[in-house]
């Protein structure tokens, strides 16, 4: 055996969209080379490399002095099996770095910077941690248009890129922080049955109790291979799929490992995200959702109409027809936060259920509405008309069963987690204010979206009178400490503010 060769092992370790190697620390080749605990290494085999960050153990049973582990997400890049012999040596550091340092200093980047710097993210060449200073660089020092524009394509050409050969292939997205605005789930089988091609991807959920990816994954699969995503489409003009297997845009996907664990949700990674992957997976036209409010991500009117101009300016500039609806934000929509309850919340609209959430089923039109209209056999201000038809006839329920019946059908369970905590009233009053945040917050600590049980079930919502001792909402989760945590929060803040009509916030207009 090579002094610079060791044979592979496979780790069963899930270290999600990073590459790691476990090296034992009296390994010849870690003595050797002089390797040092999380730098970068090369690994080589059949002439493929891959950079991976060193992890050094002092356990032969994970790791002998003459083996290099892998992680699953290193070791399948390799298409080999265990006990292949491979070449190690030291990874040059990033070039890019010096993009980002002078980002961190408050310079200004050009087209060839982000370039650089999606690349070598891609490649695996920066860390975790230099990532994470990247998106701090261009989240604390923000980024002009102009650069957002050059990320934004950075990010679209590190993937693949889908083509539907069709002249209009519509999307919808939600820039988030309304905990149950799952509309996609219903503005999808709607506009399908109207005919237009809606191919839906989405990402799980980033600082959310859940995203459209972790509701859908209620009823049906997700995880959709490239080949069956196209068939699904073709077939039923529109799908709910997670985005992470289709490679469009990946770098996102990396970054997003990242901001999740961090809380980090910029602005200007935002839009470049969103941007990227709807373009990525073939979009022609969008249409983006705003939601305005004191606890939404977006505060302020003067902030939604500045980040409209932000989405319009880089969407016309790679050819997007894009349109921006602003929203009502000051209250989660529906009745559900977490996968389980959202997912019964849509099924209740779609069914035309007299219990279903009226506020979830009003949006979801309008926003459908507004996509139908980017048909040009739509005369404007039909679209909600024609919506609500659909919706109404059974049309966009039938249509939904279809997709996930294609999709591949899970049992359908919608019973919430065992664990419940029932959260009252503390006086009379009107609920003046929600807590977007704070609902969030809880529904986590319960466990969602990982747990897809796990969550809150609102009772009451802005407007409705309580007694004291009324409940207002439930905590549901299914393990203990989850459920401890959440229970906690509520305590400290349960999220509600009681007071009198006169103190209610006003709802916004929506554009």
């Amino acid at each position: 055996m090579s002094i610079d060769t060791l044979q592979l092992r496979r780790i069963a370790i899930d270290t999600y969209h990073e590459n790691v190697a476990y090296m034992h620390r009296e390994c010849g080749v870690y003595r050797a080379e002089g390797f040092q605990a999380l730098s970068k290494i090369q690994i080589s085999l059949n002439g493929i490399k891959i950079l991976a960050v060193l992890n050094v153990v002092d356990d032969a049973s994970i790791v002998q002095s003459g083996e290099l582990g892998l992680s699953e997400q290193a070791f399948q890049q390799f298409n080999c099996v265990e006990g292949s012999m491979v070449t190690v040596n030291h990874a040059e550091p990033p070039k890019s770095m010096d993009a980002v340092r002078r980002k961190i200093n408050g310079e200004r980047l050009d087209r060839a910077d982000f370039d650089s710097i999606t690349d070598d993210i891609v490649e695996s060449r920066y860390s975790k941690m230099e990532i994470a200073a990247f998106l701090v660089a261009t989240g604390q020092n923000s980024l002009d248009r102009d650069e957002l524009l050059y990320l934004t394509r950075a990010m679209l050409q590190s993937g693949d890129r889908i083509h539907w050969d069709e002249p209009l292939v519509a999307d919808k997205h939600c820039i988030g922080g309304i905990p149950g605005n799952r509309t996609s789930m219903l503005v999808v089988p709607i506009v399908a049955a109207h005919g237009m091609l809606i191919p839906k991807t989405s990402s799980r959920a980033i600082t959310s109790p859940a995203g459209t990816a972790d509701t859908m994954e209620m009823l049906c699969e997700v995880n959709l291979s490239p080949t069956q995503l196209h068939d699904i489409v073709r077939r039923e003009r529109g799908c709910l799929a997670w985005g992470g297997t289709a490679r469009l845009a990946p770098v996102d996907d990396m970054l997003i490992a990242v901001e999740r664990p961090l809380g980090i949700d910029s602005q200007g990674q935002m839009v470049a995200s969103i941007l990227s992957k709807k373009l990525a997976a073939g979009s022609t036209h969008l249409l983006v959702d705003i939601p305005v409010g004191p606890s939404a991500k977006v505060r302020q009117m003067r902030q939604a109409l500045a980040l409209r101009k932000l989405f319009e300016f880089v969407g016309d500039r790679l050819n997007l027809h894009l349109e921006v609806m602003i929203t009502d934000g000051r209250q989660p929509i529906g009745r559900g936060i977490g996968p389980a309850l959202e997912a019964r919340d849509v099924m209740l609209v779609l069914q035309n259920d007299p219990e279903a959430p009226a506020d979830l089923r009003q949006k979801a039109l309008q926003l459908a509405g507004r996509i139908i209209e980017f048909d040009p056999d739509v005369r404007g201000g039909q679209g909600y008309a024609i919506a609500r038809d659909i919706l109404e006839s059974g049309r966009a329920c039938a249509k939904m069963n279809e997709i996930i019946q294609a999709q591949g059908p899970k049992p359908v369970d919608f019973s919430p987690g065992s664990l419940c905590h029932e959260v009252a009233a503390k006086s009379d009053g009107i609920v003046t204010e929600i807590d977007n945040l704070q609902m969030a917050k809880i529904a986590r600590m319960a466990g969602a979206p990982m747990m897809k049980r796990a969550g809150v079930d609102l009772l009451k919502k802005l407007g409705s009178p309580v007694k004291k001792g009324e409940i207002l909402y439930r905590i549901h989760a299914e393990f203990p400490a989850d459920f401890n945590f959440a229970q906690n929060l509520a305590m400290q803040n349960d999220g509600y503010t009681l007071g009198s009509n006169a103190e209610l916030l006003k709802p916004l207009i929506t554009f």
